[in-house]
């Protein structure tokens, strides 16, 4: 028997009182107004069902189906380099996550792992995209903070002769282990704690336990080695200075390497 949800009239009415309950909830504690829920809802079902007629037609050939994995690239970009607050870097941004996806896609279609078709290759890789730039939001957002906070130590290194491009590393390299920790912990706790996305939506839609544990395994080795990947470039980036923050991040010195220790005196002293 074929476990997929179907629109209808009771998946509306499920949906129509849960959104009366949220809003009720909000209401009582103070959330938000009447409306946030209700918006919300109605927003994402339309965005899904734009979303939804859009992939139909599109997974139908295979040229439509990479137009939308680059559409969802550059969108995957945009957000990542909006969410550090590094607008200006966004095409290194690009490049990183760009390696993390180029690190597995090629692999997974070359074996044959993952068919060559939309109907295969768009999940995966929004998977595996969608994975990847979160890893990368956090990883610039976590490294740039670092270098603000802490740019006593970064001039301290300095003037002990390290480069600036060492200086940056050091206070930057302690940062990547967040980035990857959600990917590491969602691997780690997978069928105890969580059951993924990908798990479940083959499990509902064949039925076959064991198909939708092999398909999930693959999706979450691939998000560790594109995450891996793309936090390892994000990191280097940030320590040379290509990714940086529109504003308030300090950037390259004049003369790397090097700090200048200048003392003032009051006049007449």
């Amino acid at each position: 028997m074929n476990g997929v949800i179907t629109p209808g009239f009771g998946l509306a009415a499920v949906c129509t009182v849960m959104i009366a309950g949220a809003t009720v909830v909000y209401l009582a504690a103070g959330l938000g107004g009447a409306l946030v829920v209700p918006r919300a809802a109605l927003r994402g079902a339309a965005q899904l069902a734009v979303v939804a007629l859009v992939l139909a037609a599109a997974l139908a050939q295979l040229w439509s189906s990479i137009a939308v994995l680059v559409v969802m690239f550059g969108a995957a970009v945009v957000t990542s380099a909006r969410r550090a607050n590094a607008g200006r870097s966004a095409a290194w941004v690009a490049l990183a996550i760009g390696c993390g996806l180029g690190s597995v896609l090629p692999l997974l279609l070359v074996t044959g792992v993952v068919p060559l078709e939309g109907v295969a290759l768009v999940p995966i890789g929004g998977i595996v995209l969608g994975g990847t730039m979160t890893a990368t939001s956090l990883a610039a957002r976590r490294a740039l903070d670092a270098i603000e906070q802490r740019w006593g130590e970064v001039e301290a290194a300095l003037s002990l002769g390290l480069s600036e491009r060492d200086a940056r590393l050091e206070v930057v390299r302690p940062t990547a282990a967040d980035a990857l920790l959600p990917g590491i912990d969602q691997t780690r706790t997978v069928g105890l704690v969580t059951l993924p996305g990908a798990f479940v939506g083959v499990l509902i839609a064949s039925g076959s336990a064991i198909q939708a544990g092999a398909v999930q395994i693959l999706v979450l080795i691939a998000l560790l080695m594109a995450q891996s990947a793309a936090v390892a470039i994000t990191i280097e980036l940030v320590s040379r200075t290509k990714i940086r923050r529109s504003t308030g991040t300090p950037g390259p010195l004049p003369s790397a390497g090097k700090s200048t220790l200048r003392l003032s005196f009051p006049s007449g002293s």
